[in-house]
């Protein structure tokens, strides 16, 4: 095993040091007690430091916590994942406000409640375990980000989270062959990008990627776009006119908004799929191509076949393989990074940053325009900010106003017993570890996540996934 987390007090005071090691010792709690920040600041670089129990003044008749500040600080700049408690009979509370804004867990006062001390450091204990964990994770994701990053083109894609990260491996994995694949997702999500990312990590890479809107065309318009056109074919048609299939012939064909698509261009499309030959509108010589085809849709294609909206052939001509990218607001980790790029796209070389009121709008706000809406939102802040920080005004958000001492916890309802994972009477630990912290917290999901040591978008997906619902309050200025 391992060596034990411990507990480090620093303290110039010996009965304190006394005191506080005889209470941690009759709870079993492994410490190492100092008197000097000098000292602290050892162990911490040489032993399995979990918690920290400071002292603000270590100098005789000193009392203006600023070598306890100074201390802090230093802690806190090496390792800001390590719990800290700050304790004084001295220190003003603006100086302890001030830390805990800085970082600090919490502060408490000489003498202390011994059953909340205990309780206090038993939970930063297992705070610290999570945080360590978070990192390990954290370390890994970004080594495999590298990794995808350096061995393919991503054309410039913007992610970190998990859940791109496994779309992104699922598309290069069948970007090598020539199967069919069908980008399912919202509007705005990245299907497009997706597609550029499979095409550019294929063996047709060096030949064309030919985009057409295949939903937004006419009937009357869609066969002499697909397959092109001879000369007086149709009223205009004064020369021969190149189709998309013709184009993209010996390279990659993308049909966006496929869901669209009328029954009667599906039954066009399908021929070509299953033969790769068709004739130009007034011609009668048949034309084969090689092509490989990419499609998106945001539709439900199961649902529309379901409904006879759409062949059941031709979706599995084109599903060979179903990559699905989600929505924003299913990948928070992912908000951040982009509204970064695209501050830095749209600021034109002036120094722009987004406040953290700015920050805590786009996490809470739901993005129903996805990628596409983010980037139009920072746009519009680069545009009407008048300062250098960006507030949430400048992006089109808002906090709602809700009144009275329980708002924040009136924004939180508790799982359905249907949502609840059960087990002969037994609710799942996490669930319940999670229910506590939103408790003390009074529903702020800001100060649930510090207390489990999670981030506030990871501690918004696991409510997700345990069907602890959660209702944001960021919306869209009008």
């Amino acid at each position: 095993m391992g060596e034990p987390t411990k507990v480090l007090i620093v303290d110039d005071n010996e009965g304190i040091r006394t005191a506080l090691s005889v209470l941690l010792d009759v709870h079993g709690i492994p410490h190492l007690a100092v008197s000097r920040p000098n000292a602290a600041l050892e162990a911490i670089r040489n032993e399995n430091i979990g918690v920290v129990l400071q002292d603000m003044n270590y100098s005789q008749d000193t009392t203006g916590g600023e070598e306890g500040i100074r201390l802090f600080r230093e802690i806190h700049s090496n390792d800001p994942d390590l719990p800290v408690l700050l304790m004084t009979a001295w220190t003003s509370l603006e100086t302890a406000v001030r830390l805990v804004k800085e970082g600090a867990e919490d502060y408490f006062g000489k003498p202390w409640d011994d059953d909340k001390l205990i309780s206090s450091v038993q939970k930063l204990l297992k705070v610290r375990q999570l945080r360590l964990e978070n990192r390990r994770l954290k370390a890994s994701d970004d080594r495999a980000r590298r990794k995808l990053a350096e061995d393919h083109d991503l054309c410039g894609l913007i992610y970190q989270s998990r859940q791109m990260h496994e779309v992104l491996n699922l598309a290069l994995s069948v970007a090598k062959s020539d199967a069919a694949v069908l980008i399912t997702g919202p509007n705005g999500c990245g299907k497009e990008k997706v597609a550029q990312i499979i095409q550019a990590n294929s063996r047709r890479k060096d030949r064309p990627l030919v985009t057409v809107n295949a939903g937004g065309l006419p009937d009357e318009l869609l066969e002499a776009e697909l397959f092109g056109a001879e000369a007086g074919a149709y009223t205009g048609a004064k020369v021969r006119r190149q189709g998309r299939f013709e184009a993209a012939h010996g390279g990659t064909l993308f049909l966006d908004e496929l869901g669209n698509l009328s029954m009667k261009g599906q039954m066009k499309l399908l021929r070509v799929l299953q033969t790769g030959e068709f004739e130009r509108l007034g011609s009668n010589i048949t034309q084969k191509v090689d092509v490989r085809i990419l499609s998106a849709t945001n539709a439900n294609l199961k649902q529309a076949i379901a409904s006879g909206s759409f062949r059941e052939d031709l979706y599995f001509r084109l599903a060979v393989i179903e990559v699905h990218v989600p929505a924003l607001r299913r990948r928070p980790d992912d908000i951040l990074p982009l509204a970064k790029h695209f501050l830095e796209m749209y600021a034109e070389g002036t120094a722009r940053e987004l406040s953290p009121a700015a920050i805590d709008a786009l996490y809470e706000y739901d993005f129903p325009g996805n990628v596409r809406e983010l980037q139009n939102r920072v746009q519009r802040a680069c545009l009407v900010g008048r300062g250098p920080r960006l507030e949430p005004a400048d992006l089109g958000l808002e906090e709602e106003e809700t009144s009275g001492p329980n708002a924040a916890a009136s924004s939180l309802a508790p799982p359905s017993s249907s949502d609840t994972p059960m087990d002969d009477g037994f609710r799942d630990p996490e669930l319940l570890e999670i229910e506590e912290a939103l408790g003390r917290a009074h529903g702020v999901i800001s100060r649930a996540a510090a207390d489990l040591g999670l981030s506030r978008q990871a501690l918004y997906r696991r409510m997700s996934r345990l069907g602890i619902a959660v209702e944001r309050r960021t919306t869209a200025r009008a």
